[in-house]
């Protein structure tokens, strides 16, 4: 059955579950559901709406709630005129629906303490099925989801100054490609390791179910290894790092296995070959995992840190290496033309993890010229590492109190201007007009963490519940209707640009992926067909459609940071 058939199978089935009259999409919820503790609102669009609603229990159709509906509110991102239903007062575990008079019913969704467990190890078991130069099973639950050893012959491209062979083997895929970068594979890695590190009691307790799963180290930092072991691995013995490792031209749509081309190490084609960007983020999260592997590997931990050190010391003699593709090479470049920022993210991480006065010093010096960054727009991402320096370094111990003190009064301002913003939104999501571009979805948990971490300054509840707000938003509460995370909630995304997906003779994507979201600019051929709509309509469930609908490494992580921060620790 292709996917296309296996979607009409869908909605016809779920006729049975709404009135004639509408769709089920009508009523936006997050199809995930709702913290037993949290706010808990559904957003109306139908006017035939007539103001009642009803929390009906899915297992014997008792209606356990009844409400009104808002006044309606004009959403100018998606052009819905929007009714919010708020049903915060039901805190019992158990399955719902809502059902609007005039409407019909929502998709179900469930009310309970730790609901979102289920996504959290589908989100993070997701890199597990991006794992490059490896054998792949997601097991019985996922039968046929799997791949054998892929892109196992590597070598030096030109650009890198060497020739000849060079390992390839581990790392992640970085989307729905099959290249490995070590730009956005930091900024990746380091969120997953930053998960870990603020939410650890919670995230312990969640197998991933991975090949590691029986050893000692929790699962989220086994993980995690795997791509930073291949990160290590692209670091020359004078500590700089290569760009990237990627085919010179993207492959087809085939499975990892049969992409037989050459995975080369690429360089910037002019010495000394190795990035400062590359180097920087691979110092930054090398420093990272040497703190929270000390515990678990000492020896790793002490590996880690001579490489980031290493790394620190190429970066400061070589600060301005910027990466371009060089000619013939056509694979992705995360090229920059400053990487001062990731300088500074490694300088405040190896502070945290050492303590050394020559990385406290820098950032304590240079601090100053990132903290417009700390702004209530354009949140941190793989081009903009400096937030996370930031907060290390206030999140850190013993770090000079003036300093501590200007992010620590940056990031609450920041946050609460986000959380008025949220607010003032039809659909309660952080997205500003100008954030719809190509991975708004990266972007809104990417807000949501930068949330989190103000909460984790300071204990502020309007801080979480806007995080979860855009969980909510991720998770089906959007002007789509759509849950954006592959086999989770009852409508997601079915076609996601991802060439394991699209090559296997499975009908559903690889599970627990983040497609990109609506995107206002037509970046690819598939979005030309859309007619001219509001920003956070621009969107296409097709494979075609890579500037909505791919995922990536760097846009899951923060799901995944968001994820673990709701599940429980007991």
């Amino acid at each position: 059955m292709t996917r296309a058939a296996l979607a009409i199978v869908v909605v016809l089935s779920s006729s049975a579950l709404r009135d004639d009259s509408t769709s089920l999409t009508d009523i936006r919820v997050d199809q995930v559901g709702y913290l037993a503790s949290a706010p808990k609102l559904a957003m109306v669009v139908s006017e035939a709406a007539t103001g009642a609603f009803s929390v009906v229990r899915a297992t014997d159709s008792a209606s356990v709630l009844t409400g009104a509906l808002g006044p309606a509110k004009r959403d100018a991102d998606s052009g819905d005129l929007v009714r919010v239903a708020d049903f915060s007062s039901l805190t019992a575990d158990g399955t719902y629906y809502l059902h609007v008079a005039g409407v019909g019913r929502s998709y179900p969704f469930r009310v309970a303490r730790d609901i979102y467990r289920r996504a959290y190890y589908l989100a993070a078991r997701s890199y597990y099925g991006q794992r490059c130069g490896t054998a792949v099973d997601l097991g019985p639950e996922f039968t046929g989801y799997k791949h054998d050893a892929c892109h196992l012959q590597g070598a030096f491209h030109p650009s890198s100054g060497r020739s000849g062979p060079h390992p390839s083997a581990g790392g992640w895929h970085d989307a729905g490609d099959y290249g490995r970068y070590v730009v956005n594979s930091g900024i990746a890695t380091g969120t997953l390791l930053l998960a870990y590190q603020h939410f650890a009691p919670r995230v312990q307790r969640v197998p991933l179910d991975i090949p590691e799963s029986k050893n000692t180290t929790p699962d989220l930092l086994d993980e995690a290894r795997w791509n930073l072991d291949w990160m290590l691995s692209m670091q020359d013995a004078d500590g700089g790092v290569w760009q990237k490792q990627t085919s010179e031209s993207f492959a087809g749509f085939v499975k990892p296995e049969d992409d037989k081309s050459i995975s080369y190490v690429i360089g910037s084609g002019h010495e000394p070959f190795k990035t400062t960007c590359a180097t920087a983020d691979l110092a930054a999260t090398a420093a990272i995992a040497s703190r929270l592997f000390r515990q678990f590997d000492p020896a790793y931990a002490d590996r880690t840190l001579a490489a980031a050190k290493k790394a620190y010391d190429w970066a400061d003699r070589n600060p301005k290496e910027i990466f371009k593709n060089p000619p013939g090479v056509s694979t992705g470049e995360y090229g920059e033309g400053d990487c001062s920022d990731e300088r500074f993210w490694a300088a405040a991480e190896l502070w945290s993890t050492t303590g050394m006065a020559v990385y406290d010093r820098y950032v304590t010096t240079h601090y100053d010229e990132f903290m417009p960054r700390l702004g209530p727009v354009n949140p941190q991402g793989w081009g903009s590492v400096a937030p996370l320096g930031l907060w290390s370094y206030a999140l850190g111990v013993g770090g000079k109190e003036p300093v501590v003190n200007a992010i620590r009064q940056a990031t609450f301002a920041a946050a609460d201007a986000i959380v008025a913003r949220t607010a003032a939104n039809g659909y309660h999501v952080s997205l500003a007009w100008k954030d719809y571009v190509w991975g708004s979805n990266g972007v809104v948990a990417n807000y949501a963490m930068e949330l989190l971490i103000a909460d984790r300054m300071r204990r502020d509840p309007n801080y979480v519940n806007a995080a979860l707000d855009n969980l909510h938003y991720l998770l089906g509460r959007n002007g789509l209707g759509v849950s954006f995370v592959t086999q989770v909630g009852a409508n997601p995304v079915q076609n996601p640009h991802h060439r394991p997906s699209a090559a296997d003779d499975e009908v559903l994507p690889w599970p627990g992926l983040l497609a990109g979201g609506p995107n206002a600019r037509r970046q690819d051929p598939a979005m030309r067909k859309l007619p001219e709509l509001p920003p956070a309509k621009m969107f296409l469930d097709e494979q075609a459609s890579y500037a909505t609908n791919e995922i990536a490494i760097n846009w899951n992580a923060p799901l995944v940071f968001v994820l673990a921060s709701t599940l429980a620790e007991r």
